[in-house]
């Protein structure tokens, strides 16, 4: 199966998560995932949240970022991978001078 993202509505949300900014999003969602392409511009983010029956792992794909995880964080850039395990928080900031794009798969977990 091919995602083509270029086909899916992008939606803007403000303050996603309490975040800073606007977040676009394309979307692909069944019963098992959420694969979505990010946007966050120049000091826009997604705000600090938990992953209680799901977790995230997000690839970026072009920009630069800084992340915040349960009591660390670490700056990003193109061609890494975060991963937020189920029951952890994270939350993702553009803290550079071009678009922070990336590509999140968010999976549920069935126990």
């Amino acid at each position: 199966m091919t995602i083509d993202f270029n086909d899916i509505e992008e939606k803007i949300k403000p303050h996603f998560k309490g975040g800073e900014k606007e977040y676009r999003v394309r979307t692909y969602l069944d019963n098992e995932n959420r694969i979505m392409r990010g946007v966050l511009k120049p000091g826009a983010s997604i705000g600090y949240h938990k992953h209680e029956l799901n977790s995230e792992v997000m690839y970026i794909i072009s920009g630069k970022g800084h992340v915040l995880y349960d009591q660390g964080e670490e700056d990003v850039v193109a061609g890494q991978v975060t991963y937020c395990p189920k029951g952890h928080s994270h939350s993702l900031v553009n803290n550079g001078d071009e678009d922070l794009v990336f590509l999140g798969i968010v999976g549920e977990h069935h126990d």
